[in-house]
């Protein structure tokens, strides 16, 4: 049986570890509204930048953009070519099953494609980690962000943006797929495998019909050049809504797993006393038997 001594350590311990939990919890509470916050304000220019793209896609069509830079990012390529990962993680853990999941869907993906070349780009230290223990597969790490979360701006998106270019037309790879956890609500997020490029064709598919908004403005320069100017700013504008969203889900998640583990160590304090007073008890009991048997045998 532990004695009094071991069991007020533990209880001690434990109320240690409940004080951090509940400051990472009500830290993580903090920041989660300004990401909120910064989602929002991000999420009408993406809007709008996409409707603006699939109108001057329409308005110019295949045959206009032949021979342009901009043609290659909606034109589909060849299957079985090399293909590109952007892996969006957290720098840290104790956030429940945030980075687990995403390691998953990762793998998942990464033994679909165990045929083909693979080049990555990561964020964050965690999907860093995971992919250098990989060994035997035909896979590059070709660019890395970490220590960037809580503090992502579009700095690194562009960065992020400027490299996935240059590989999409270096290396012609078939497409470019995210894995990245979105922010649903404080409680749910929820694993996003989404592609990148070639460009989806929900950027092709509006609410108006083809040219009702541009067939009365001129344009300088050309919708041709407009259309490849507006691209990779598209491209920037979806990849910092992707670390955002990340952010803000991984916030969420460090804030409900520290929530749980505070809970959990308040019933282990709780187990832990009844323990140490029953322990007590069982002490002073035997003392007393001790004391009343000693005193018959005196006085027998």
């Amino acid at each position: 049986m532990a004695s009094l001594r071991d069991i007020r350590k533990h209880i001690s311990s434990v109320k240690s570890i409940k004080q951090i939990t509940y400051a990472m919890k009500m830290v993580a509470a903090a920041r989660i509204k300004r990401a909120q916050g910064a989602i929002l304000a991000s999420r009408p220019f993406a809007l709008e930048m996409d409707r603006l793209i699939a109108d001057l896609y329409r308005e110019l069509g295949d045959e206009d953009l032949a021979g342009t830079p901009a043609r290659m990012l909606f034109e589909e390529r060849p299957a079985g070519g090399s293909v590109c990962l952007v892996l969006v993680t957290a720098d840290k853990g104790l956030c429940g099953s945030f980075n687990t999941n995403l390691l998953k869907a990762a793998a998942s993906w990464i033994r679909e494609n165990r045929g083909k070349k693979i080049y990555v780009l990561t964020v964050g230290r965690k999907g860093r980690d995971f992919l250098r223990r990989l060994k035997g597969l035909n896979m590059e790490v070709v660019h890395e962000l970490v220590g960037i979360f809580p503090k992502a701006g579009y700095v690194h998106a562009q960065m992020l943006s400027e490299t996935i270019l240059k590989l999409y037309a270096e290396q012609l790879v078939s497409n470019v797929t995210l894995i990245y956890n979105e922010f649903k609500s404080m409680v749910a997020q929820s694993i996003v495998t989404d592609q990148l490029l070639p460009l989806k064709k929900h950027i092709l598919e509006g609410d108006s019909p083809a040219g009702s908004r541009n067939e009365d403005f001129s344009f300088e320069p050309r919708k041709d050049e407009l259309l490849g100017a507006l691209l990779p700013r598209h491209i920037g504008a979806q990849l910092y809504r992707t670390l955002l969203e990340s952010q803000a889900a991984e916030l969420a998640a460090r804030m409900s797993a520290m929530e749980a583990a505070s809970k959990n160590a308040t019933e282990i304090i709780e187990d832990l006393s009844l323990k140490m007073n029953k322990t007590r008890q069982a002490m002073i009991t035997t003392e007393l038997s001790e004391i009343v048997s000693g005193s018959e045998a005196l006085n027998s």
